[in-house]
């Protein structure tokens, strides 16, 4: 069934139900599916349907989710624009084949400038619900082949790079399509009958998991904020049974819980995913939380990929990130793309039939990292005999920052660009704020001082806040490996750190 028919038929079926919680309000499934008309009708209006591009800048809401999907039914082309981008990656990815950005009153005014500039029309989602008629009919004229949504990782250039998802795969999905559902996702999905939903919807994971409750049945939460941290505290308020969680987040909550008395006792499903957690970590959380928390691993090209359930964490499986959803294939192969033995390391590839389509503008890199019908995943791993994933390592210099995918590559060119700086490497390690941390280290230019003020706002000028070293060291020379590379590990030794 092609998207997004089954969440419209899933509406439909239930009209009287609660869909969102926000605030206040409370909306039923009967009027986000109308919502979702209404907002359809005014597009078409504007000259949208299949294959435009839509890109959505909004706050959490139903009115923006409802967009998403007015626009998905249209067969428009939706670009999740994320809070956060500095001016260049805004222009670069609004770039992408844009015809409107949708904005609503949360959107930040500092992009209006980049925007008129560019002569990107805008549209007010205020407005569009506000004269937005009741006669117009929904209707899914959305094609298969076309791409469904652009979603962005950073790029190795320091440019976010779009992953293109079609409507055949989302069509495929296992998050949007129940009619797929194995018993894990199953539980999932029932688990998240009150789901604590915070964030952006540019995000793939945010969207991804959100679906299994919306199609489950459940009701998504938008809490209020309150000046405290949505965990653990919105889980007490608002009774949440389920969510997805950051590791930072996750030991953050941990942090608190240890001194405050907060009730989460109503949790039944709580996915960890983002970025590494030791086994020791994660059994702490089990501990502390009970059988409820799954761990997940992913990439935006691929979406969700393994799953870890807490049946598989009380037999000991915490060392792994679970086995893979049904009809997902994982081959781990050498370094001559060859499949290696049961038990062997190698990079871990991916078939599956929700993979990205390609990199959007990106032909080369589309090629180097879709072969066969397989995604390289650039994570180095094996499975073990019972068909667990284990995670090793990585064949690429990248940092995960608030889940965020972060290239060492782009820092190291922006802070060695500044006249006081002769030569620049950034290294990854772990951090319990954002689950790992960038961290700089300099050669100063001959007679020059670098200031870690200034070349920490020329990043966060480049590249954006995700990409900021939490600390910069200034050093006189960099230690050399035995293969003639500079050793990023030494440094962090050194200096107090550990690389992963």
């Amino acid at each position: 069934m092609l998207f997004p028919y089954p969440l419209l038929d899933a509406l439909r079926d239930a009209p009287g139900s609660a869909a969102f919680e926000h605030g206040s309000r409370t909306v039923s499934r009967g009027e986000l599916l109308e919502m979702i008309r209404r907002l359809a009708g005014a597009l078409a209006d504007a000259g949208l349907g299949p294959g435009r591009g839509v890109a959505i800048r909004t706050a959490v809401s139903p009115e923006a989710f409802a967009a998403h999907m007015a626009a998905h039914a249209l067969g428009c082309r939706v670009v999740g624009v994320r809070p956060g981008y500095p001016a260049a990656q805004l222009a670069h990815v609004l770039g992408m084949g844009v015809d409107v950005l949708l904005v609503d009153s949360a959107a930040p005014e500092a992009s209006l400038p980049v925007l008129s500039w560019e002569g990107l029309p805008v549209l007010s989602l205020e407005e569009l619900l506000a004269r937005a008629h009741g006669g117009r009919p929904l209707t899914v004229t959305a094609r298969p082949d076309d791409v469904a949504a652009l979603t962005f990782t950073s790029g190795s250039t320091g440019r976010p790079k779009g992953c293109a998802i079609t409507y055949r795969a989302l069509s495929e999905h296992w998050a949007w399509q129940p009619r797929v559902w194995g018993p894990v996702a199953a539980a999932l999905a029932d688990s998240f009958g009150r789901y604590l939903l915070f964030g952006t919807l540019a995000s793939m994971v945010v969207m991804e998991f959100l679906a299994p409750c919306l199609l489950g049945g459940g009701t998504a939460v938008i809490p209020e904020d309150d000046g405290r941290p949505v965990f653990p505290y919105a889980i007490e308020r608002h009774r949440i049974t389920g969510s997805i969680i950051t590791v930072p987040r996750l030991y953050q909550m941990l942090r608190l819980l240890k001194d405050d008395q907060v009730d989460v006792g109503s949790l039944r499903g709580l996915m960890v995913s983002g970025s590494p957690i030791s086994p020791s970590r994660l059994a702490a959380a089990v501990e502390r939380l009970g059988p409820v928390v799954y761990q997940g691993y992913g990439q935006t090209e691929a979406g969700n990929i393994t799953m870890l359930t807490p049946a598989d964490l009380a037999r000991g499986h915490t060392a792994s990130v679970g086995r893979p959803h049904p009809g997902v294939e994982i081959s781990v192969r050498d370094e001559e793309d060859r499949e290696v033995a049961t038990g062997e390391t190698g990079e871990i590839h991916v078939r599956s039939p929700y993979l990205m389509s390609g990199y959007w503008g990106q032909p080369e890199e589309t090629r180097d990292t879709l072969r066969d019908d397989r995604l390289r995943t650039r994570d180095l791993g094996y499975v073990d005999e019972e068909g667990f994933l284990h995670l090793v390592g990585r064949t690429r210099d990248v940092i995960m920052v608030n889940a965020m995918v972060v290239y060492a590559g782009p820092i190291e060119r922006v802070l060695a660009g500044h006249p006081d700086v002769d030569e620049a490497y950034v290294a990854g390690a772990p951090d319990e704020l954002t689950g790992e941390a960038v961290h700089a280290f300099v050669v100063p230019a001959a007679g020059r001082t670098p200031d870690g003020d200034a070349l920490t706002a020329l990043v966060r000028a480049e590249l954006g806040d995700d990409s900021v070293p939490r600390t910069v060291t200034v050093v006189s020379a960099v230690p050399v490996a035995a293969s003639g590379k500079p050793d990023k590990r030494a440094l962090l030794d050194r200096h107090g750190g550990r690389m992963l």
